[in-house]
């Protein structure tokens, strides 16, 4: 393969709000995320987003219909369609329980509290939580224990 373009991963993945500008101060304060490009149009709107936790990157952005514009992908938030995901969201900590209370003092919602998921001697054993956020998204955090 060839390398990636400078500073970027191999993969990202993005997000979308019915609020990406609170979403992007809520994921910041409760999940520990850095803004690293934050393009903002008009009334405050968000045009697009970078989002860095470590090497990973996310974007954040918000919501389209094919009414708005037939040549873009419609995009909803969780909150929008019956609290359904359509990914999951998951990220390497260095430390799975003050993440989480971290997470939950800012008022995220533990669905999962940290609990070790032991895959066996031949894999790997993760102690992992899974938060939502405040639009329904579901986050899983996990701290490698053995592997």
């Amino acid at each position: 393969m060839k390398p990636t373009p400078k500073d970027w991963p191999r993969i990202s993945s993005a997000v979308f709000y019915e609020d990406p500008a609170a979403a992007i101060d809520w994921l910041c304060t409760a999940f520990g995320f850095e803004v690293r490009l934050k393009v903002e149009g008009e009334g405050g709107s968000i045009v697009h987003s970078e989002l860095t936790y470590g090497d990973g990157l996310v974007m954040v952005g918000g919501l389209r219909t094919h009414e708005e514009d037939p040549n873009r992908i419609p995009c909803a938030s969780p909150r929008g369609v019956e609290g359904k995901n359509t990914q999951a969201l998951c990220v390497f900590v260095d430390d799975a329980e003050a993440h989480c209370a971290h997470a939950k003092a800012a008022g995220a919602v533990i669905a999962d509290v940290p609990a070790v998921h032991d895959y066996g001697d031949d894999y790997w054993a993760d102690k992992t939580y899974r938060a939502v956020d405040p639009e329904g998204h579901h986050w899983w955090f996990m701290e490698r224990v053995r592997g």
